[in-house]
């Protein structure tokens, strides 16, 4: 900004954090609706994932991101830019220089709708950063496209896998991340291009046969990530 510009309560910087989970919502869908507050919300254009944030930003007005890849570009331009946002438009300032990035509108865009209620939970987990750093590279070095979260009866554990499942022959990689106590036994299979998570420390609900639940321990970010319909549950 130049020294003549006067700062409004339209203005501010976007954290680090929140920048990182804007390009983490954006490999979720490429586009975004904004709404006034502190809680950012995304979903997939299938409706099987489903993202919520609580940022460090109280955004002033409701607008709308077509390509939050090419925003979060514009603004990368400028060492710590100054967002002004307006009715129809945010100006990005730098220095000396700005930018005016205009708002796409909001029925263009895919958006959250309503409020998700989630079934009661059934197995509970954890996973930490190690362990979807783990499942992000098996699943690229491995070239698998799928996850199971098990039930090992023979000693009470949770048991992740990366995997095929239309290949019975192909290589898995496996851990555990966490134990149960009873003999539920269950078969829960998500598809790896779903889990695009923040790398980081998570607690695990998983509904019967429909949804699971990845909430951050250390800041306040959920995903909602629907299973695959060949799961099972069997309760003990």
């Amino acid at each position: 900004m130049t020294a003549t510009t006067e700062t409004t309560d339209t203005m501010m910087q976007i954290s680090k954090q929140t920048i990182e989970i804007l390009k983490n919502f954006a490999s979720i869908n490429s586009n975004i609706l904004i709404k006034p507050g502190n809680q950012i919300k995304t979903i997939s254009n299938y409706k099987n994932v489903l993202s919520q944030a609580t940022v460090q930003e109280t955004f002033p007005v409701e607008f709308g991101v077509w390509d939050l890849n090419k925003m979060l570009g514009v603004i990368s331009l400028f060492d710590d830019p100054m967002l002004d946002f307006q009715e129809k438009h945010v100006t990005i300032w730098g220095g000396k220089s700005h930018v005016e990035y205009y708002y796409s509108e909001p029925k263009l865009l895919t958006t959250v709708t309503k409020e998700l209620k989630m079934p009661p939970a059934v197995v509970f987990a954890s996973l930490d950063e190690e362990d979807v750093k783990e499942i992000q590279k098996a699943a690229s070095v491995l070239q698998l496209p799928d996850i199971r979260i098990s039930s090992n009866n023979v000693g009470g554990d949770i048991i992740l896998t990366v995997m095929d499942r239309k290949d019975p022959s192909s290589n898995e990689y496996s851990f555990t991340i966490g134990n149960i106590a009873d003999e539920t036994e269950f078969n829960f299979y998500f598809k790896v291009e779903n889990l695009k998570m923040l790398v980081g420390d998570y607690n695990l609900q998983i509904c019967e046969n429909s949804v699971a639940k990845f909430e951050n321990r250390n800041f306040d970010l959920t995903y909602w990530i629907a299973m695959e319909p060949d799961s099972t549950y069997k309760a003990g």
